[in-house]
């Protein structure tokens, strides 16, 4: 085995997101482009030498080819041990508690999230801190420093790690140890959980629907789902993961998760579904004819909390997102316990949740979690809907009509405007920007707005500063507009604009949210004037 080093040049545009880097598969592909990044992740994280690291993702195309140069890396520079998921699979919750459970050093995770895969689809890298969280600023910040001036890298020259068998091996002097990526997870979701209570929801009839998507989540939701708690053969369907997902878009939400929508409308539904996404951290919930929003779901889970084994002792606070609907801040204020509002990012989450200052936090985009790992976990919250829907003996509509009564509903959708020219999209943010100052008073397709700003966030841990989080625009009677560009795409800018307003009247459970929120739907158009730096009038994806 030959220890090589390889001249290389920095190559622009290697700036990783709040999730890591993510470009096109074949931009990854392009020579010394990877090898570029992971040899500024080892600069950024001060080396690798004498360092375990968790290594696995969700499979999606290149993953394998990628898994293989990063070991070969690792041990180039170093890396005692490298704990590597079966086959270079971990869903991203599992890598979390991987890391978390083994106490390394950190670990890197292959995963482009709910995006597309495929050859012609998207890639994604990304460092996760010895926490089991997101990669802090900081390092983010030193990554990326190290990508402007890096002029070589490390590399052993040897045959691929088979990565299918169990066990040790050796690369150089470096354990390249494959463990099995569900069983670990698996007994972490029943500590957690009253699986007995479960076990005998379905023994009694309780049918339920969980679409993996073609990604990740597959092997774990049959092992737990159907192995463990005893649903029916058949309950977890496209389970096996698939490099481009069979075709499909593994982001859950009603576009893309049609499949399940359709099995769950109509007559002779199950009683409960569900859809996790590519990497396994985001969740999609379904009653019969009902889809509980992400903001409602986080809601509902942090009033009810407390019927599952591992929050019986009650929740020391929550946090959601800034776009979040603060759905979430009636529970948190009805029941006492602090209430955080965060930039979008789960890294925000990590230092509230490391204090012991939250239990539970979520945010809009179908991602939830808590203390359990320092990522957002989809499988965690569809059991912990489970559980409670166990313990209440109510159904998925019963339950969230419920809450609804006792804590009001919050009419909340979000737009988003994909592929937009990015250029076109800044220009609106600027323009928008200069004029919020003045907007306090104007009325908007019949709503007068009661203050208008952008949003920035002081770390009460650390006191760390987040600018420029999103520009909001708030009604008087509670109604809200958040506008943000997103970092998760790999083509031009994708628009979220993020509408809610406050339900009154016995008639707001029935009411259709795109319907309820219309009128705030218009006055979003108006006053960032979408279609005139957009071109667009109507979004790609409600949520």
């Amino acid at each position: 085995m030959d220890m090589l080093t390889i001249e290389t040049q920095p190559i622009d545009g290697q700036k990783p997101g709040t999730s890591g880097l993510r470009k096109k598969t074949r931009t990854f592909m392009e020579p010394h482009y990877l090898e570029n990044f992971v040899e500024s992740i080892w600069a950024g994280i001060g080396g690798v030498a004498g360092k375990t690291l968790v290594l696995g993702g969700d499979g999606r195309y290149f993953s394998p080819e990628a898994a293989q140069v990063i070991l070969r890396m690792a041990a180039a520079s170093g890396a005692a041990r490298v704990i590597v998921g079966r086959n270079a699979l971990l869903s991203t919750p599992a890598a979390s508690n991987l890391i978390r459970k083994r106490g390394t050093d950190g670990g890197i995770i292959l995963s482009a999230s709910h995006n597309p895969g495929g050859p012609d689809e998207d890639f994604g890298v990304k460092f996760n801190n010895a926490n089991g969280g997101p990669a802090a600023e900081d390092v983010t910040g030193r990554i990326f420093d190290a990508t402007k001036t890096i002029t070589s890298y490390k590399i052993v020259e040897a045959q691929d790690v088979d990565l299918s068998d169990l066990g040790e091996h050796k690369l150089g002097d470096m354990v390249v140890e494959v463990v099995d990526p569900v069983a670990d997870y698996a007994d972490l979701m029943e500590e957690l959980f009253d699986f007995d209570a479960i076990r005998e929801l379905i023994s009694n009839g309780f049918t339920m629907r969980f679409d993996a998507m073609h990604a990740v989540t597959g092997p774990y939701a049959k092992a737990i789902l159907e192995g463990r708690l005893g649903a029916a053969g058949g309950t977890v369907v496209n389970a096996e993961p698939k490099p481009d997902f069979a075709g499909g878009h593994p982001d859950p939400n009603p576009i893309w998760a049609k499949e399940l929508v359709s099995a769950m409308s109509g007559d002779d539904t199950p009683d409960f579904g569900a859809a996790s996404d590519g990497d396994g951290d985001r969740n999609m919930i379904m009653g019969p004819d009902l889809y509980v929003t992400p903001s409602d779901s986080l809601a509902v889970l942090a009033a009810n909390a407390h019927l599952a084994p591992a929050y019986e002792r009650g929740l020391a606070g929550v946090a959601r997102s800034m776009p979040t609907s603060r759905a979430l801040d009636v529970v948190a204020a009805r029941k006492g316990m602090e209430c955080f509002e965060t930039p979008t990012g789960w890294k925000f989450f990590g230092n509230l949740l490391d204090a012991g200052r939250i239990t539970l936090c979520g945010e809009e985009s179908a991602g939830t979690g808590s203390d359990h790992v320092r990522e957002k976990d989809g499988l965690w919250a569809v059991l912990l809907w489970l559980n409670i829907l166990a313990r209440t003996g109510k159904g998925v509509r019963e339950l969230v009509h419920d809450h609804w009564a006792e804590y009001g509903r919050n009419f909340y959708t979000r737009h988003d405007f994909e592929g937009v020219d990015a250029d076109r999209a800044t220009e609106m943010f600027d323009d928008l920007r200069s004029r919020l100052d003045g907007l306090a008073g104007q009325e908007v397709a019949g709503r007068r707005i009661e203050e208008a700003n952008e949003f920035s966030y002081e770390d009460p841990v650390d006191g760390s500063v987040a600018r420029q989080q999103g520009l909001r625009v708030m009604f008087e009677g509670g109604g809200r507009i958040v506008y943000r560009l997103s970092g998760t795409g790999t083509v031009g800018a994708t628009l979220r604009v993020y509408l809610e307003d406050v339900g009154e009247g016995s008639d707001a459970k029935d009411r259709d949210a795109q319907e309820a929120l219309d009128d705030i739907r218009r006055a979003a158009h108006e006053i960032a004037r979408i279609e005139h730096y957009t071109g667009r009038t109507e979004p790609d994806v409600r949520a």
